[in-house]
């Protein structure tokens, strides 16, 4: 099944055809609403849904990364699952999108966690509970699935909130590579612009994000495209807490006990590949995979076509498989493994 992506331009994610043209023709519902979180902010909120006579086979809950947003490359991912029988929402994160908040202003992750849980539960609710749920995380959405899924430690939250059957992990940012990081001392004077301007934009990295991200020129100039997407250098209390939230999540991989696929290029220079074979490696998840792609960038839907079916396929049948068999059927049948390259 070809990613959607293929039909895209560099003026939008659906090429010539409008939005409603597009859905009709991928033959899925799309509805967008939102909600006013406890800080007062309009969170945007998406949902993708096969029609009829496509079965919906499970819900996949979306998690887009720093800069970016629900919609634009990452809907068209969302669409890909959604064609694939699961039903899809996602949502836009504070500072970020359609969402209300300073622009790409992260100064705690914790609130951010929050209105993911928040949506996730009500999205999830709409459907049979024997349905299998997964995480689809891309880079810093990583991190935050990560999160997300360390809160069911506590058996109070484990009470109130359902767990996930699975994550995917899609240039999860679990480290921030040194090749992005600015040269030292830079790095740890942060805390010191993050006291006293912390909404400066600072020159924490070493390029901007799209640039460092997309391989092929034309995915590169719809990323840019976005009229909510910014290239500004990140602000100095977002950049602190980021480095914060890499190694807070690896201080706690070995804590990590839900079904992985990690998916990351080999050549990332954004996020650290070699924090996501750690992760691989310390996690107590009985069914985990991870698969690095030798030459890719950080954003594979930004690769050259082959690259992307190639991911993507990978992607679905990790996921159809688990939404058809029980877990334990697919630990049985030796399902996880590695592939570094």
């Amino acid at each position: 099944m070809v990613h959607p992506v293929a039909e895209a331009d560099e003026h939008g994610p659906f090429g010539r055809l409008s939005a409603s043209e597009f859905y009709a023709r991928h033959s899925i519902s799309h509805s967008s609403s939102s909600f006013v979180n406890p800080d007062g902010l309009r969170i945007f909120t998406q949902r993708w849904v096969p029609l009829p006579p496509v079965e919906i086979v499970g819900t996949i809950g979306v998690i887009h990364g720093f800069t970016g947003e629900s919609s634009w490359t990452v809907q068209l991912t969302a669409v890909h699952f959604a064609k694939a029988g699961f039903a899809v929402g996602a949502l836009d994160h504070r500072g970020h999108g359609f969402s209300e908040g300073l622009n790409t202003h992260i100064p705690d992750i914790e609130p951010v966690v929050d209105d993911c849980v928040a949506f996730f539960d009500a999205f999830r609710s709409d459907y049979p509970a024997s349905l299998p749920c997964f995480l689809y995380a891309e880079s810093l959405g990583g991190a935050i699935a990560l999160l997300t899924h360390l809160r069911g430690r506590d058996p109070e939250y484990a009470r109130l909130h359902r767990g996930w059957d699975g994550a995917v992990l899609n240039g999860a940012m679990c480290g921030i590579s040194p090749k992005f990081k600015p040269p030292w001392p830079l790095e740890h004077l942060l805390w010191l612009a993050a006291a006293v301007a912390p909404t400066w934009r600072v020159a924490f990295t070493r390029g901007s994000i799209p640039d460092l991200s997309f391989k092929v020129e034309w995915k590169r100039k719809l990323a840019l495209s976005s009229p909510r997407r910014t290239v500004a250098r990140p602000r100095a209390a977002t950049a602190l807490e980021l480095l914060r939230v890499c190694r807070d999540v690896q201080a706690k991989f070995e804590q990590v006990t839900l079904p992985l696929l990690i998916v990351h290029g080999g050549d990332d220079v954004v996020c650290d590949p070699t924090c996501v074979e750690e992760l691989y490696q310390r996690a107590s998840s009985k069914d985990k995979t991870i698969r690095i792609y030798p030459g890719m960038w950080h954003q594979l839907v930004g690769e050259p076509d082959n690259n992307v079916e190639l991911v993507f396929s990978e992607i679905l049948d990790w996921l159809r498989l688990r939404a058809s068999q029980p877990q334990a059927a697919v630990v049985a049948q030796g399902e996880g493994g590695s592939n570094l390259q």
